[in-house]
Order: C-alpha cells, then structure tokens, then sequence
C-alpha cells in the first residue's frame, strides 16, 4: 500500500461523512457532453439510469438495518452515507428530465431497474421464498458492498480522468460525476462496514459477501451494456445510425474517456480478498481536495453558512 493510502486510511479513522445539498443547471448541457463522443458519453449516462432507483434503494435498505447497529461510530457514519446517497438519487433524476427535455426518454428502460430494487431486491423476498427477514437484510446488504466497491472504484477514475478535460467535456456534468465520485470515496467503507457488522459471525459472513458479489458483478455488466445500448438506440441526434460497438467503446477507452477493463476487472478479486477493506480503495485526500473546489459542492457550503448567520 502507497504512503497516500495509508495516509488516507489514518485519516478516514476520523473522518466525517455529510451530505452536500448541491444543485445543477442543466439549460447549457448539450445531449453529447463529451463532444463528438456519443458512445463514451452514454457509457457514462447509464449513470443516471441506475442510481436514481439504485441509492433510493439502499437508504431504504440501510434504513431496515439501523436497528441492528451497536457502535456509534458506525451509527454516524451509516446516517452520513444514507444522506449522501439520497442527494445523490434526486440530482441524477435531474438528469433525467433533462435528456427527456432533448427527446432522449429514458422511462422504457428505468422501469425495468425500479422493478429490480423495488420488486426483486425489496423488504420482502419476491415470489414469497422461504428466506428468514435477517438472512434477506444480510444479503441485501452484501449487495450494497459489492455495488460501493464498483462505485469506489468509479469515483477515483473520474477524480483522475484527464482525458475527459482533454476532450472538452460539458464543465457541469463534469462537476456532478466529479462530487458525487469524490463522496463515492469519502463514505467508501461504510457499506462494507454496516454488512461486516450486521452480517453475522464466522464462515457463513464471508461466503455472503462473496455471494453478494457473484450476484453483483454480472448484473451491473448486463445493466451496463444494455443501458448503453439503449440510449444509443433511442439517442435522436444519431437517429438510429450508430448501435453499441465494443470497438467504439474500447476507442474512447485509450483516449481517457472511460476506466479500462482492467480497472474494473481487478476490482472483483481485490474484494475477495479475506483480508481485504475498502479504505485501500481510491484516496481520500484526493476527493477532499475536489470538493474543496467543486462549484456545487462550494456553493451548497456558502448557502449552509449563510442559513447558520440568518
């Protein structure tokens, strides 16, 4: 582990997590933000597809578990993320309407992830199985980890993606992938933390969490593609001439636009690791310094400050 990692890990021993309740104009935003890159920037849109249901789905789930955390510390930390993640739920709904604003509608596709989180992976097991209310949470839970392990990862490639500035990318959205993914790495142990702590004792807590990823990994490729697929297909500045192409997708790859395969691929077994804790995900210090300089994330501070004088 480099010396900014452990110094990071030092740190994140007293680190606060808070939500920022930042904003976004969209009224500039072109519908291809990183110019003359359609492919690399519905990649990134799939985004705002998955996270809205997504994070509504993990307060929910976070909120079933808060009665079965002991420490305080925790306790703090978990209410810290909850209210990260709602903030981030609402501001890529935002997005959303905006891509509806420029006849791009995304709700044939978003139907199906709410039934996911909402139906498949909600308060109750679906098609009534027979699994006990705790060992149903627990699983939920791993989920979540093995999802924030993706997002971690997520967060520090964009916090580190010159070839985005490089291409000319949309100044705002930039700014929204950038806090939310500095946050990504703020709270990335929390989730693994709330499983380690409510997902019971012995082999039975690690071999949950390595079914949590089994479920997650393949699932989020399958959204992934598909999502990209869609807002391709159904993006009306191309007017169906262009489809999802690998080739395409492995060109905006070598020009920084997106994380490599590799960087998402190692992720899996890293996680699997016995030993393994996400505080060596990413670097704090890093996602400190963007949102000390994030225009959401400063202006959502002076307006916290100037409410604390009023």
């Amino acid at each position: 582990m480099s010396t900014e990692k452990n110094a990071d890990t030092h740190a994140e021993e007293h680190y606060r997590i808070l939500p920022r309740r930042v904003s976004f104009d969209w009224d500039e935003t072109p519908l291809h933000w990183i110019p003359d890159e359609p492919t690399a920037t519905h990649v990134i849109n799939v985004l705002h597809l998955l996270l809205p249901a997504g994070e509504r789905w993990f307060v929910k789930v976070f909120k079933e578990g808060l009665p079965l955390v002991t420490d305080p510390a925790l306790l703090k930390d978990v209410k810290g993320f909850m209210g990260q993640e709602a903030t981030h739920s609402v501001q890529h709904a935002h997005v959303l309407d905006h891509l509806a604003a420029q006849r791009l509608d995304t709700a044939a596709f978003t139907k199906y992830v709410d039934f996911l989180f909402e139906k498949l992976l909600g308060e109750q097991p679906p098609w009534g199985a027979p699994i006990p209310t705790q060992e149903w949470l627990r699983f939920r839970l791993s989920v979540i980890a093995a999802i924030e392990q993706f997002t971690a990862v997520l967060g520090n490639w964009v916090l580190h993606a010159e070839g985005l500035d490089r291409a000319g990318a949309d100044a705002v959205m930039l700014d929204l992938l950038r806090w939310h993914g500095a946050e990504e790495v703020e709270h990335r142990a929390v989730a693994f933390d709330m499983y380690q702590h409510c997902g019971g004792t012995g082999p039975s807590r690690y071999a949950r969490r390595i079914a949590g990823m089994a479920v997650t990994a393949p699932v989020m490729l399958y959204l992934w593609v598909w999502g990209t697929a869609y807002l391709i297909r159904h993006d009306p500045q191309l007017a169906g001439r262009a489809r999802y192409s690998l080739a395409e997708h492995n060109k905006a790859v070598g020009k920084g636009l997106l994380p490599t395969w590799r960087e998402l691929g190692t992720a899996v077994p890293r996680y699997l690791r016995r030993s393994y804790h996400p505080s060596q995900e990413g670097s704090l210090r890093k996602a400190v310094e963007y949102l000390a300089q994030s225009p959401a994330a400063r202006a959502a501070a002076a307006a916290v400050g100037r409410a604390a004088i009023a």
